[in-house]
């Protein structure tokens, strides 16, 4: 590109700002989306979400019984964080998680807090949001008992959702069922894996994985939107 093309395109773009001031231009919308979001790693998943994951958010991944994907997922993200140099923070509801199979530089990428209950896991998000050093924070709450979940009281999350407000991390919660009332977006893990799958690879798998986006921060109302893989 000619250095006179370059300097007429910098001034058509601000004869355009001056008389369309409410209209932003491509690139102008495309580093708003970089700053406010985190890639997930998984495309489908990215343009569902219109980025990644929102930051300085609660995002809610519902994942109802087994098979689902979650471990899945909560893989894909550690690699994202390792391709994008970023370090990931996974609260583990239950001791669940299981970094076997993970590359030793995925791994280096994880602060990784084993916890025993969801009372736990929760004092533990509360710290770590508000360390703000973690551009992604995980919370995985899918293993724990029922009666433990129910014990949680709701304006725990209105804390929490307050205090990511103040961050620019992105905060990804996994619960069974629906149970963040604040969270500003909320999927649900729609995958169906059977034992067969455990011999296919890890990757392509995740590739695989199915959403729906039942409330989204990027809109007024709650939105009814699916990504297939």
């Amino acid at each position: 590109m000619k250095s006179g093309d370059a300097s007429g395109i910098i001034q058509l773009r601000r004869l355009l700002s001056e008389r369309f001031p409410q209209v932003r231009t491509w690139t102008e919308s495309a580093q708003a989306k970089s700053r406010c979001c985190l890639p997930t790693g998984l495309p489908r998943l990215d343009d569902l979400l219109q980025g990644g994951w929102p930051k300085s958010a609660i995002t809610e991944v519902v994942s109802h019984g087994s098979g689902t994907g979650s471990a899945l997922l909560l893989r894909a993200m550690l690699r994202q964080g390792c391709h994008a140099g970023q370090w990931m923070g996974l609260i583990d509801g239950l001791d669940s998680f299981d970094p076997a199979g993970l590359e030793a530089p995925v791994l280096s990428r994880l602060f990784w807090v084993r916890c025993r209950t969801a009372e736990e896991a929760l004092k533990a998000a509360d710290i770590l949001l508000r360390d703000g050093n973690l551009p992604l924070l995980a919370l995985d709450l899918k293993m724990n008992p029922a009666a433990q979940l129910r014990k949680v009281p709701g304006t725990t999350w209105y804390r929490l959702q307050r205090i990511a407000r103040h961050t620019s991390a992105a905060f990804v919660a996994l619960t069974p069922h629906p149970m963040i009332a604040s969270a500003e977006t909320r999927l649900t893990l729609e995958s169906r894996f059977t034992l067969a799958a455990m011999l296919e690879n890890e990757e392509q798998l995740a590739s695989e994985l199915r959403f729906d986006l039942v409330r989204s921060a990027a809109a007024e109302e709650p939105i009814a939107a699916q990504a297939a893989g």
